[in-house]
């Protein structure tokens, strides 16, 4: 092992949603000298996108580096959702180590179990950071005992078991080995990394070797490649082979050749083995292919990712409100900018289907392609998509189908009624445990299929208390049909304005969507009837003006709030048949054609 890789450690960082890892990474950033001392340090700095920052996830993974001690620490902020697993993936292939954070209250979590789970099968032997202990009621020893009980499910080796932790809070920017140890920095959890994650392997006498992990891309440098050198240096200008996934070789030069300082890519003359980087000067490449030394080209191993499990169509918009808020509404444009987004988001599947104007995208989950979704409306696009459905797959002559691990928390009177609904669903149950606080967790395994619009049913059973995650589990037997029943809908029989008075009248019928002087349309979905069946009403019909006055005050006369339909409710929420119309300014929820159940 050479000097060089001697100081370079590669980690990264890996938690459920809201244990504090973005927060953690701030704190280590603040404190390593990157920043100048009177620069203003945004908190979240590596939650760049404007949904990570509303939603509080990570949703791309991020590099940055450090040096601390003289060594030069790349830390990858990974993804904790399950839907973004492409992500992850390719993320725990640049590293030796990875840092565990967990919550000092919740211990380790649905979405935890799953990247962790990758981690722990790649042989990387975790650090274990038991975060928040500065909150109140917490039992940080706990949080550790949970995570021992998680790697022994997992299947992890006796070295994984022997996992170094230490307690801290990022938020108060400060770690230590022991509960009882005072401290006001991070540096017990520096030097934990320095002690505990190994030096990179890599050779800087051996041929240029670079898998590709991420793809970027610049307005000014076009197609950008980030991934780790595995073996030799790679230059700035050098000339370069890349070896295409099937084995085929096309020649390049090093453009441009990047480094990461902080928060910024830095142009470098040059990187060694072990350290990660950015490449500009290769169009054409994907995730997992190799850049090599044009003298002596050997392809490194591909990496394997996680299939999609749902899939839904993306259709041009045709309602009567079509083209109407949008900027980009042909098919060409749609198609164009699905296309895109094959460039770098490595998870989600495009094929074109027997009409041009329909485009069916497989991903990961119903998050990662309602991120999708609402990106492509942030950005001016106009479409529509149909109801998600399940990929199933033949695995030695059976079909199979997804399965889901659940873990809900519920108040403790909630707790038949969810049993009772995920058994329709044909979930099966793992686990249950009763806390102090009267809050009951319960773990199960469900299909998929089972999960789609059960999270509205689960909002009324625990009237709004109750948390619920889920992630991929694994493919198994298809275990048959099963009913998911939703009421009826309520649709408009005309396209007008929505007045006061027509939906005083209806609120008897069911639970409304819209507003007052909300714009509609015939066949559009605008609440959810109270009975079985689909229902057609008028609510644009107006009160015929006499010259009596009436001895009541209507003007007391109120409405009940409508349901808010968010773009995950109406994913949610969206039957078959039924089509969801996505602009920038609007959520639609329409009928694809008249149902028989209509009744006027």
């Amino acid at each position: 092992m050479s000097p060089e890789t001697q100081l370079i450690r590669n980690i990264a960082i890996i938690a459920h949603v809201d244990h504090g890892k973005t927060t953690l990474v701030d704190a280590l950033l603040s404190q390593s000298g990157i920043f100048r001392e009177n620069e203003q340090v945004p908190s979240c700095v590596l939650d760049s996108n404007d949904l990570e920052r509303e939603r509080g996830i990570t949703i791309l993974s991020k590099n940055t580096a450090v040096t601390y001690k003289d060594t030069r620490i790349n830390i990858v902020d990974t993804p904790g959702h399950a839907d973004f697993g492409g992500e992850v993936e390719r993320v725990l292939g640049m590293v030796d180590g990875c840092l565990l954070i967990v919550d000092a209250n919740e211990g380790p979590m649905p979405q935890t179990r799953f990247v962790l789970k990758k981690a722990l099968e790649k042989g990387l032997r975790p650090i274990v950071f038991v975060n928040k202990i500065d909150r109140a009621r917490v039992e940080p020893e706990t949080a550790v005992d949970k995570v021992l009980d998680l790697f022994l499910e997992l299947g992890a080796d006796d070295d994984q078991c022997d996992f170094p932790y230490l307690f801290g809070s990022g938020l108060g920017g400060f770690a230590k080995d022991d509960t009882k140890d005072k401290s006001t920095d991070m540096r017990p959890l520096f030097d934990a990394i320095l002690r505990h994650v190994p030096p990179p392997v890599g050779d800087l006498n051996k041929p240029l070797q670079l898998q590709v992990t991420t793809l970027d891309y610049s307005d000014f440098l076009g197609r950008i490649v980030i991934g780790r050198v595995h073996n030799g240096i790679i230059n700035n200008g050098q000339n370069a082979i890349l070896i295409k996934e099937k084995g085929e070789k096309k020649r390049g030069r090093i453009s441009k050749l990047l480094g990461f300082k902080g928060l910024q890519r830095v142009e470098i003359e040059k990187a060694s083995a072990g350290d990660l980087v950015a490449v500009a000067g290769f169009d054409d490449v994907n995730i997992g292919e190799t850049i090599a030394c044009p003298d002596e080209p050997k392809a490194l191993p591909l990496i394997k990712v996680d299939e999609p499990t749902l899939q839904m169509t993306f259709v041009v918009n045709d309602s009567p409100f079509a083209g109407k808020e949008g900027k980009f509404v042909t098919s060409r444009q749609l198609r164009d900018r699905l296309q895109k987004e094959l460039l770098t988001n490595v998870a989600l599947r495009v094929e074109e289907t027997d009409s041009p104007d329909r485009f069916a995208v497989s991903g990961r989950g119903e998050l990662h392609l309602g991120i999708l979704i609402e990106t492509m409306r942030r950005e001016g696009y106009e479409f529509q998509v149909s109801q998600p459905q399940v990929i199933f797959r033949t695995i030695d002559g059976i079909v199979c189908e997804p399965v889901e691990s659940l873990v809900m928390d519920v108040p403790e009177p909630a707790v038949g009624a969810c049993i009772e609904k995920l058994g329709v669903r044909r979930g099966e149950m793992q686990n249950m445990e009763t806390g102090k606080d009267g809050r009951t967790q319960l773990e199960f395994v469900v299909p998929s299929r089972g999960l789609i619009g059960f999270r509205g049913e689960f909002v009324r059973a625990t009237r709004g208390e109750g948390i619920m995650s889920h992630s991929f589990f694994e493919y198994r037997p298809m275990v048959g049909d099963f009913e998911t029943r939703r009421n009826g809908v309520l649709i408009s029989f005309e396209e007008g304005t929505a007045t006061f008075y027509a939906l005083k009248n209806a609120e008897d019928r069911g639970q409304f969507f819209i507003n007052p002087g909300t714009k509609v349309y015939k066949g559009m979905i605008i609440g959810e009837n109270n009975r079985p069946q689909d229902l057609e009403i008028n609510i644009c019909k107006t009160k015929q003006l006499t010259n009596m006055r009436s001895a009541g005050a209507e003007e007391l006369d109120t409405l009940q709030s409508p349901v808010e339909i968010t773009l995950e409710r109406a994913l949610e929420y969206i039957g078959p048949g039924e089509m969801l119309e996505v602009t920038p300014e609007s959520i639609r929820l329409r009928k694809l054609r008249p149902s028989k159940n209509f009744k006027n």
